[in-house]
């Protein structure tokens, strides 16, 4: 049982004005096997969120914390957060032009697990795992990103989740850009992955479309650099009808 504790978190970016505020105070815990949907108008501080936990340079941690399983995940260097179980999914995955996405994927679990996967059982879990997602093994031989579409993208992000086997995984706006049957595919994966490893997950999306696909124990809104309303499922729905207008300030 593993558990993400964010508490008063405060987050700002350098401007040429100074330390510009994006997170005003965010309070959010999530425990293994939980789904929290994090939902907001663009702008409101959702991604600033998942990249401030998962430790990009950009972001300046002004005050709160943010503990996994009772550890401080501030003090941590990036590498050192993923090997601690945390995992995010990329609305903009970055292309690595000359690595393979099987170089790619055993070198990442060889630095998380400390020694190199054998070559015979992880060349079958890599099949067995892309063939869940409906993916050419060709694939494997491409690299990184480079000339994939939107889906291949998402899907990509799913299979490193599947074969890492993070505690917790961030998935930041995962259907934007995906077409309905790359969404139930990529969401079968999520779903799939959540069951078999018990994964706690941070979904972040500004739409209620993936949430047919992907049910959250637990729907958070987000505006303003902080969370204004929680609830359950019916949330979901009720932003469905009424949007976001109503927390965002004239």
């Amino acid at each position: 049982m593993s558990q993400l504790v964010i508490k008063g978190l405060q987050v700002g970016v350098e401007t040429d004005s100074g330390m510009t505020e994006i997170l005003r105070g965010v309070d959010l815990t999530i425990n293994s096997g939980e789904v929290h949907a994090i939902m907001g108008p663009n702008g409101s501080g959702k991604s600033t969120l998942a990249y401030s936990i998962a430790g990009h340079p950009k972001y300046t941690i002004t005050g709160g914390s943010v503990t996994l399983d009772g550890v401080d995940v501030l003090e941590m260097s990036v590498d050192e957060r993923a090997k601690a179980g945390l995992f995010l999914a990329m609305q903009y995955p970055v292309e690595v032009p000359g690595v393979s996405v099987a170089n790619f994927l055993r070198t990442a679990a060889t630095a998380l697990r400390g020694e190199a996967p054998k070559v015979r059982t992880w060349v079958g879990e890599v099949k067995e795992a892309m063939s869940k997602l409906a993916m050419d093994p060709a694939f494997s031989e491409r690299s990184v990103n480079e000339g994939f579409s939107g889906g291949e993208k998402k899907r990509h992000e799913i299979l490193q989740m599947e074969l890492l086997k993070p505690k917790i995984a961030i998935l930041d706006e995962t259907d934007s850009g995906l077409d309905v049957d790359a969404l139930r595919i990529v969401s079968e994966g999520v779903n799939r992955v959540k069951q078999e490893q018990n994964l706690g997950i941070m979904l972040i999306t500004h739409y209620t479309r993936i949430l047919r696909y992907i049910k959250p124990d637990f729907v958070h809104v987000f505006a303003g650099g902080k969370i204004v309303e929680e609830g359950g499922p019916e949330l979901a729905e009720r932003l469905e009808e009424k949007g976001y207008a109503q927390y965002v300030k004239a």
